[in-house]
Formats: C-alpha cells, structure tokens, sequence
C-alpha cells in the first residue's frame, strides 16, 4: 500500500485522543483517494463509531494506522447478489456445510494467509486479528464458515452496526466456497432486513457477484437511514430453513 506525498495533509489521530475523534469524511484526500486520518488505535468503539460514519482502517505492518473513507464506495444491495448458474447448481448438491460465528479467529487468520493477485504481503496484520477478535467477542464482527469433509474451505468476516454488513475479507481454498458462505449470508440478511453488505473498494470479483461503485455523498446517506439503528450483538445463528438453500 503505498501513501504518496498529497498537498494536503490527512488529520493526525493522538494515541490518547478520544475514540470519537474523527474530521468530516468530507475531509479525505482526493490522492490517494480516500485517506482520511493516521493514527489512533483499534478500540472496539473507535471501530464501531467509525464503520458509522463511512471509515474503516486498512493499512499494513509497517504503516501507522490509516482511516478511509473513499470517494466511491463499492456496496452490495442484497436484492442484486448475482447467483451464477454453476453456483446455484453447487448450493442445491449442498457439497459444503455453512455456519456463522463457529470459528471467527479461524477464518480471519485465514483470510490473512491465502495469497491475492497485486498484493504483497497482508493487510490484515496481528493488530488488526486481535481486533476484530475483541469485536467478536463484543458481538460485532461475525464469521460465515464453509465446511467440507469437516474441514474449513472457505469463509468470510466482516462488521455488523445496525442493519449494514460491513464486509472485510473472504477466503476459498476449494472453489465457490467463498462464494457459498456469502450466499448464505445474504439471504439471512434480507431476512433480517439489513439494508445493505459494504464491500468498501472496486475489485473485479466484487462486481461480478453483482456490488457497484456509488458516490461517497449518498453512502453516507444509506448510512443515516441503516448504520444507526439498534445493534442486535451477540454470536448470529442462520435459519435452519437458510441453510438448505
């Protein structure tokens, strides 16, 4: 990830600054496209009040933590999830089993360990595991598990705040096993009544399950309406009618 020099500065987050001490998005720089502010730490509530608001942390082992909040957002409206024919056909012969919150440092330590295309090394450093594993434990971040033979295949995680999924990462070490454990998720979601999965950034992979890129100025809006009702917390279980897709 590399940060080139910008003539203006992101805001600087003091360690000990309060969690809730964040500029306006509106105040991301536009090169490199998003960056918001350096520093802070990864709090459960500096996290939780972020992901409100449109931000997220992403950065690497030997950058400070940076905060995001892009000018495009790639987000993925339940109703347009794209089921291919050969997927569908794979979740009806139900070759793999799926669960939710079984083994959320799993699947992270996971997600951090499978290679990507463009990509040296991981984002998903040891700070960030130990994180989102406390937010698991305060019954914010889920895991979606999918099985073969008792072995784990493939999965995903990410952060839930009021009836937006925040989607971080999603891993397959056998193929469509990512994309099984996501179709899972979002029927459950519709079900629930969650507005929206935010996928945070473009990649090819992501629009073609069907997620699409839309101004930073009406995320933000989606957000108002669905980021700040009631946080249901807790490990999620699917509807067993769910997990016979």
């Amino acid at each position: 990830m590399e940060i080139k020099t910008a003539m203006r500065r992101p805001y600087w987050i003091p360690h000990y600054a309060s969690p809730y001490d964040f500029p306006s998005v509106e105040n991301a720089l536009v090169h490199p496209d998003g960056l918001l502010a350096i520093g802070g730490d990864l709090s459960p509530e500096r996290l939780i009040y972020a992901y409100r608001r449109g931000i997220f942390p992403w950065y690497s082992d030997e950058q400070p933590i940076l905060w995001w909040s892009p000018s495009e957002r790639m987000v993925l409206f339940l109703e347009d999830f794209k089921i291919s024919r050969s997927l569908r056909k794979t979740i009806r012969k139900q070759k793999f089993t799926v669960t939710v919150d079984h083994c959320f440092e799993e699947v992270i330590k996971n997600c951090a360990a499978i290679p990507r295309a463009h990509e040296y090394g991981t984002w998903i450093t040891n700070e960030m595991i130990n994180a989102y594993c406390q937010l698991h434990e305060y019954g914010y971040a889920h895991s979606v598990e999918c099985w073969e033979n008792g072995q784990l295949v493939g999965g995903l995680y990410g952060t839930a705040v009021g009836q937006v999924f925040c989607g971080e990462s999603m891993f397959s070490k056998v193929s469509d096993a990512s994309k099984v454990a996501l179709s899972h998720l979002v029927a459950q979601l519709k079900r629930w009544k969650f507005g929206f999965i935010d996928c945070q950034m473009y990649t090819d992979h992501l629009s073609s399950l069907g997620a699409i890129e839309i101004p930073r100025s009406e995320f933000q809006e989606l957000l108002i309406h669905f980021a700040h009702s009631n946080d249901e917390l807790g490990c999620w279980q699917f509807d067993n009618d769910l997990l016979m897709l």
